[in-house]
């Protein structure tokens, strides 16, 4: 076993439930090559230590009226926790905000958003980002598409 206590078999029932989590666990046992008890008791030793966290259901981005996704770097004036808590607080209430990152860098935030079009994308990044006192410095990046390593 690995040093997280997990094998090949248990990385690959979580490939599987991030590729499907709504598979059975019928179907799950089959793809992973084990007996459906033995599937579900792994699964359930995973949830009960917080290594799968919930299940989601994927959305059609578009059919919602976000047809456009961006990741918006953030650098802010100062990196006090005072601003930092501030800025995150704020950028978390914002519908348009999909995933919020705090990273190192240059930059301090990556803010991923959905929105309808570029004049939506334009307009929240002018009113809702650079009025911020927080903010010294936004750059912009389209996201053309979105891929996980554990999607067929």
């Amino acid at each position: 076993m690995a040093e997280t206590g997990l094998d090949r078999t248990d990385f690959e029932i979580l490939r599987q439930l991030q590729n499907n989590a709504r598979i059975s666990n019928k179907e799950l046992a089959r793809r992973v090559g084990l007996a459906p008890s033995t599937t579900l008791v792994r699964t359930r030793q995973m949830e009960r230590a917080g290594i799968i966290r919930g299940y989601r259901a994927e959305v059609d981005m578009s059919a919602v009226g976000m047809g456009l996704q961006a990741l918006i770097a953030v650098r802010l004036k100062q990196h006090t926790a005072a601003d930092v808590a501030a800025f995150r607080d704020y950028v978390l209430e914002l519908p348009e905000v999909l995933r919020l990152y705090h990273v190192a860098g240059a930059d301090d935030f990556l803010v991923h958003v959905g929105l309808q079009d570029s004049n939506a994308l334009r307009d929240f990044a002018m009113v809702a980002l650079t009025t911020r006192p927080e903010v010294a410095h936004l750059e912009t990046g389209l996201i053309f598409s979105c891929l996980a390593p554990w999607e067929d």
